[in-house]
């Protein structure tokens, strides 16, 4: 194949199995993949930095022989969660319009690049929402992509698109799969010589319902939110003290670095010194009862949860005091921590 034969492809890659057989099904036939892995604050393994993402992804580059492309989407997939055209999923899912920003997004890429279409992973009839039919072709619509994107592995049940129509690729070598069933994936993945591959999952932590719940109360109490208050929702317990004022409790040695490192001038943290203690964070307009709430929900978290009274540490900018309070009894729990409706038992851990 000479140079000026050679076709290029800018694929979605979502980290997942579908993704990554389509790319391969593309290198099967030749053609040169530059594949974008977008990055927002909603995915699982999200951080500040992308290094996490970029060792993973370069290493799927180099074994496999296709160009990676890094983009981040906070601001853009913000405006999309909080004001979604389509609506959401079974929770905060947005899955219609993030779908369009992603494939409005490639489409520059390819234009920019000088790629011949697009190419997803998507299955026929595997997402009741995004990947019906009539939703496939709607979406394109919207992102301006009639007929550019090529899904390979349901390629045979949809319409012809520009890429087979002119012969860029071999349509006999695509697929017909559909449904939610993961067999001919895993036979494919297994022709292919895959051996690890992510389980299926929603890969979203909007798809969630704890973290909907969080969402949902942030929004309420603020429609803009910054990007620190959509990382925050990411880890530790949640709860609210009034609409202006939230309570973060570390859950583990690594939440509890994050929750520190992650803190503003304005807001206190606290500790239990001399026991083993969550990192507990105290954010917005803070009084002294969000203070003396915060201290009891902080003790009642760490090792000295049974002892009558305890002394917390509260550091603000530096400064330190102490607080002497009662670890939170579950009533208060109960009353101001964010998320689904827990059972007694739930309550009690």
């Amino acid at each position: 194949m000479t140079k000026s034969t050679i076709h290029k492809a800018v694929a979605l890659l979502s980290g997942g199995l579908d993704s990554m057989l389509a790319i391969l099904t593309m290198l099967r036939q030749g053609i040169q993949v530059s594949a974008i892995r977008f990055i927002t604050p909603f995915d699982p393994d999200a951080s500040d930095d992308h290094t996490f993402h970029v060792i993973r992804y370069q290493s799927l580059s180099h074994k496999y022989g296709f160009e990676i492309i890094m983009r981040h989407l906070s601001h853009e997939m913000l405006d999309i969660v909080t004001k979604p055209k389509h609506g959401y999923g079974r929770n905060m899912n947005p899955c219609i319009d993030c779908r369009i920003l992603m494939l409005k997004e490639a489409k520059q890429v390819m234009d920019m690049i000088g790629a011949d279409f697009l190419l997803t992973g998507e299955v026929l009839g595997q997402r009741p929402m995004s990947q019906r039919k009539d939703m496939l072709y709607h979406i394109d619509k919207e992102a301006g992509v009639i007929d550019t994107v090529l899904r390979p592995l349901s390629a045979k049940l949809l319409r012809i698109t520009i890429a087979e129509r002119k012969g860029i690729v071999d349509g006999e070598m695509l697929y017909a799969f559909s449904g939610r069933s993961r067999k001919p994936q895993i036979a494919l993945a297994g022709e292919f010589g895959m051996k690890d591959y992510p389980s299926p999952g929603g890969g979203c932590l909007l798809t969630e319902p704890n973290y909907a719940f969080r969402l949902k109360d942030l929004l309420a109490h603020d429609p803009n939110p910054a990007i620190r208050d959509i990382d925050l929702l990411r880890i530790g317990r949640h709860f609210r003290y009034s609409p202006r004022c939230k309570i973060i409790v570390g859950r583990d040695k690594a939440e509890n670095a994050i929750v520190e490192s992650m803190s503003a001038d304005s807001d206190y943290l606290l500790r239990v010194e001399g026991y083993g203690s969550p990192m507990t964070l105290l954010t917005g307009e803070i009084t002294d009862e969000s203070l003396r709430l915060a201290a009891a929900l902080c003790a009642r978290y760490s090792d000295a949860k049974n002892v009558r009274e305890i002394a917390v540490k509260l550091i603000q900018s530096g400064k330190t005091s102490i607080v002497s309070v009662i670890p939170a009894g579950d009533e208060i729990l109960d009353a101001t921590r964010i998320g689904k409706r827990r059972t007694r038992e739930q309550a009690i851990v």
